[in-house]
C-alpha cells in the first residue's frame, strides 16, 4: 500500500509538472484538444465536434426558404452495392445526387438526417474565397491584387488577397494535422486564433507557387473582417445564407467567445442540402434567381488553376479532369465533398467521417473518383 501511495504521489507530481509546462510554453490548448478528442473516443477532430466549441450563428431567412425541388425520379434508383459498401466503410453521414438542379438521390446513414449539422472542415475555405468575391463586388476590397498590408501593415507589400485565396502566400505555416505542437492543432484548439496568425511571417515569395496552408485562409478571413467591419458569420449570412434560401441556420466555430474569431479555414456546421447550394452558385457563375451575388469573372477565376504546374487547384476550389470532364469541388479533410460536373449538370454531395488514402502523387482521394463512378452508374451517364 505504501509503495502504491508513493507511486501515486510521484505520478501526480509529474502530471502537475507537465500541465504547468504546457501553460508556461503556451501549449495549454493541448489540454482542450485531449478533452475534445481523446476523452470523447476520437483521435482527431470529428464531424460532430461543434458543440465542444463556442459558435456564432449564421442566420438563414426563415421567411423565404428556397428548398431544393425533388426530381420526378427522386430515389427511384437505389444505390449500387459498391456505393453502399463504400458509404458503410467510410462512415458516410449524407450522400446526395443533384441532377438538373433537382435532388435525384438522397440517403442518410447511422443517426444522421436531412437536418443534421456536421462539420464542413476545409469546404469552408471555398466559402471564404466566395466571400472575398462578394467583398470585391460590394466595394470593400478593390480586387484580388489588393495587398494584405492595406489591412495588416506588418505584412510584406507583395502579399495580396489573391495569393491567400490561391494558396500561394509564402507564409511560414506548417500544415500538419496530427502534430499536437503544430500550428494547425493550435489554431483548432487555442482561444485566440488571431494571435496565432499574426505571428506568421512571409518567408517565400508570394504569388509564385502553390502551397496548401490553412493559415492563408484564416488570414484572408481576418482581412475580410477588417474590410467589411462585420463578423464573418454575419457577412456570410447576408451575402449567401439568406440570398440562397438556406433552410437552416448554420454554426461557425469560434476560437473563443472572448476573441470571437471564426475558424475560417474550417468548421461551418450545416447540412448536405444547404452545402449543395454553393455548388449550384459556382456552377451558375455567381448568379442566383436572376441576382448576381458574385461577379462571374471572379467565379471563373475560382474554377481555373493559377499555376500551370498545379492544375488541381484554383482559388478556393479543387479541380479535376476525371472522365475528360471539367470538374470543380469543395473538399474537407474527412471526405466532405460538393462535387460539381457542369457538363452533365450534376452535383454530388458527400458528408462523413472518413476517406481513402491518396495514391502516390495523386491530389484527389480514391473515394472522390468512386463517388463519381457510382453516381454515374446510377444516373446511367456514359463517359
Amino acid at each position: 500500500m505504501k509503495n502504491f501511495l508513493r507511486f501515486l504521489k510521484y505520478f501526480l507530481g509529474i502530471l502537475i509538472l507537465l500541465i504547468a509546462l504546457l501553460y508556461i510554453f503556451d501549449y495549454d490548448y493541448i489540454l482542450k484538444g485531449i478533452k475534445v478528442t481523446y476523452l470523447k473516443g476520437h483521435k482527431t477532430a470529428y464531424i460532430d465536434d461543434y458543440p465542444e466549441f463556442d459558435n456564432r450563428v449564421v442566420k438563414a431567412d426563415s421567411l423565404n426558404p428556397q428548398p431544393w425541388p425533388e426530381s420526378k425520379n427522386y430515389n427511384s434508383v437505389k444505390a449500387t452495392d459498391s456505393l453502399k459498401n463504400l458509404n458503410k466503410e467510410l462512415h458516410t453521414a449524407a450522400f446526395l445526387i443533384i441532377k438538373n438542379d433537382s435532388i435525384w438521390f438522397e440517403d442518410y446513414y447511422d443517426q444522421y438526417s436531412a437536418k443534421s449539422k456536421t462539420n464542413s472542415f476545409s469546404m469552408a475555405k471555398s466559402v471564404v474565397v466566395a466571400l472575398l468575391g462578394k467583398a470585391i463586388r460590394d466595394g470593400y476590397i478593390t480586387s484580388i491584387d489588393e495587398p494584405v498590408s492595406h489591412f495588416y501593415p506588418q505584412y510584406d507589400i507583395r502579399l495580396t488577397v489573391g495569393d491567400l485565396a490561391s494558396m500561394s502566400s509564402g507564409l511560414n505555416w506548417n500544415e500538419s494535422y496530427y502534430n499536437p505542437f503544430g500550428q494547425t492543432a493550435k489554431a483548432y484548439f487555442d482561444d485566440n486564433i488571431r494571435k496565432v496568425i499574426l505571428d506568421l511571417k512571409v518567408v517565400d515569395t508570394p504569388g509564385k507557387n502553390f502551397k496548401y496552408l490553412s493559415g492563408s485562409t484564416e488570414l484572408l478571413a481576418m482581412v475580410l473582417e477588417e474590410a467589411t467591419n462585420k463578423t464573418l458569420s454575419d457577412y456570410l449570412s447576408e451575402s449567401f445564407w439568406q440570398p440562397l434560401g438556406m433552410q437552416s441556420d448554420a454554426l461557425w466555430q469560434l476560437d473563443s467567445e472572448e476573441s470571437g474569431m471564426e475558424k475560417a479555414y474550417c468548421c461551418i456546421a450545416s447540412n448536405a442540402r444547404d452545402f449543395a447550394k454553393f455548388g449550384k452558385l459556382f456552377k451558375q457563375n455567381g448568379q442566383w434567381n436572376g441576382q448576381r451575388l458574385i461577379n462571374p469573372s471572379f467565379v471563373r477565376t475560382m474554377k481555373n488553376p493559377r499555376f500551370e504546374d498545379t492544375p488541381y487547384y484554383g482559388y478556393g476550389l479543387w479541380l479535376s479532369d476525371y472522365k475528360d470532364k471539367e470538374i470543380f469541388y469543395m473538399r474537407g479533410i474527412l471526405g466532405q465533398y460538393v462535387i460539381v460536373i457542369p457538363e452533365d449538370d450534376v452535383i454530388i454531395v458527400r458528408l462523413g467521417q472518413g476517406l481513402l488514402k491518396r495514391n502516390g502523387e495523386d491530389k484527389h482521394s480514391p473515394d472522390f473518383y468512386r463517388y463519381i463512378d457510382e453516381a454515374y452508374k446510377m444516373l446511367n451517364i456514359q463517359k
